[in-house]
């Protein structure tokens, strides 16, 4: 069966989406397609919304809204702008603004270092967090890439960049879950709980 071209459209849509394949793709098609118009127009009004009332903090971009140079984190002046934690994605300083212990301010790259997908520094935000640091005013990096090759590449990477400063680095500790066998952990986590252990009392 031939479907009309504003249903393949839309499918085809749906499905460059991460984690959406045709299938999924074609039943929220079929679903916005029988669903009251007030839905789909909702849907069609805050996707364009997205694209027109979001950008990028100029300091360390983060997502903020459109009409701002910088985000809430950055005009705030109850947050430590003398420590920043280096995170991959706006969506990792949501995951660490969720636990409300963290109080200094962040710098998003925008991804990792990646050869295999012709990923390099001058691909990421890593020459504005080097300006950052040349003023002098950040005291400590907390380097929070994640803990994958290219996470642990970055991180590598960065550490050499920033070594010559004079500041504070640290990367965020790895080990065990909370709940976690032992029996179940992969190598690699059991080294790194065991040489981040720490003292008891």
């Amino acid at each position: 069966m031939i479907l009309p071209a504003p249903i393949q459209n839309m499918v085809q849509a749906l499905s460059r989406l991460p984690g959406i394949g045709p299938k999924t793709a074609s039943r929220l098609t079929f679903y916005l397609l029988n669903a009251p118009d007030d839905l789909a127009q909702n849907l069609a009004d805050a996707l364009r919304e997205l694209k027109s009332g979001i950008a990028y903090c100029q300091v360390c971009f983060n997502i903020t809204d459109a009409d701002r140079r910088e985000c809430e984190i950055c005009s705030s002046t109850e947050r430590d702008s003398r420590m920043v934690c280096v995170v991959e994605e706006p969506l990792d300083v949501l995951a660490l603004e969720r636990i409300g212990a963290y109080q200094g301010h962040y710098h998003v790259l925008h991804g990792a270092l990646s050869p295999i997908e012709g990923v390099g520094p001058e691909d990421l935000r890593i020459r504005e967090l080097l300006e950052r640091v040349r003023t002098g005013k950040v005291l400590e990096i907390i380097l929070a890439t994640n803990p994958s090759m290219e996470g642990d590449a970055t991180a590598m990477y960065l550490q050499q960049q920033l070594a010559r400063y004079n500041l504070r680095l640290t990367r965020l500790a790895r080990g065990l879950p909370v709940g976690g066998d032992l029996e179940y952990a992969d190598q690699n986590t059991l080294l790194r709980a065991l040489m981040g252990r720490q003292e008891m009392g």
